[in-house]
């Protein structure tokens, strides 16, 4: 048994203004509690690490918040916020605890041999407006697939947030078969995310109460 995980954020590219040669960006991010259980900063406090340091960079579920951050990789924590000192909770802003608003779209694409290219799945994930793809070489048969349960977690934390999310893949067989695949959309709809099919017979948009999801959920006899 094999697995290739592929890094394919890095087609994604984010660029922002900064004044005076500091970017906003972190402003905006901490407008927001931190929807990580791990880490649960509160609105007006940069991200912790388990450790109880500043952590370096905001969790991703986190600036996902702030729809001009969609498309980012990463969003750095500023010096001023001292990333690696001791983590203190900071006064909390007066327009904090807004209800996020917004649509995410997370891609998922999956070969089944090192042999296969991904490059038409990864292309039309992109042109579907994914924000963020998740690849990796597998097979069917195996019962983990890392980036698989990677994209489920993250779309889980982002909804827990208030965010809609949606999951988006080539086709259904992509997410795997039989039992795994009743599961997986008994998983997805547990947690409110929906799905996207961009071809074969399941072909569209799927709320996670629709009769598709019914339908996946039901494992084979």
């Amino acid at each position: 048994m094999f697995h290739e995980s592929l890094q394919t954020t890095g087609r994604l590219k984010h660029t922002h203004e900064t004044v005076g040669g500091v970017s906003d960006d972190f402003k905006r991010v901490e407008s927001h509690d931190c929807p990580m259980s791990t880490c649960g900063a509160p609105a007006g406090s940069p991200c912790r690490t388990g450790s109880g340091k500043v952590a370096v960079q905001y969790h991703t579920a986190r600036f996902r918040l702030v729809p001009s951050l969609a498309k980012a990789l990463n969003v750095p924590t500023p010096a001023v916020r001292r990333p690696g000192s001791a983590w203190v909770e900071l006064p909390r802003p007066v327009n904090a605890g807004a209800e996020p608003t917004g649509h995410v779209r997370l891609g998922y694409a999956r070969a089944s041999t090192a042999r296969q290219s991904l490059d038409s799945q990864l292309d039309s994930l992109a042109e579907a407006g994914a924000t963020r793809i998740f690849a990796e070489k597998i097979s069917t048969r195996a019962t983990k697939r890392p980036e698989l349960d990677a994209a489920v977690a993250l779309a889980g934390e982002l909804r827990a947030s208030g965010v809609h999310v949606t999951l988006v893949v080539h086709e259904h067989k992509r997410l795997g078969r039989g039992i795994e695949l009743a599961a997986l959309a008994e998983d997805l709809k547990a947690r409110d995310v929906g799905l996207e099919f961009l071809t074969g017979e399941l072909k569209g948009s799927h709320d996670p109460s629709g009769v598709v999801f019914t339908v996946l959920g039901v494992p084979p006899r």
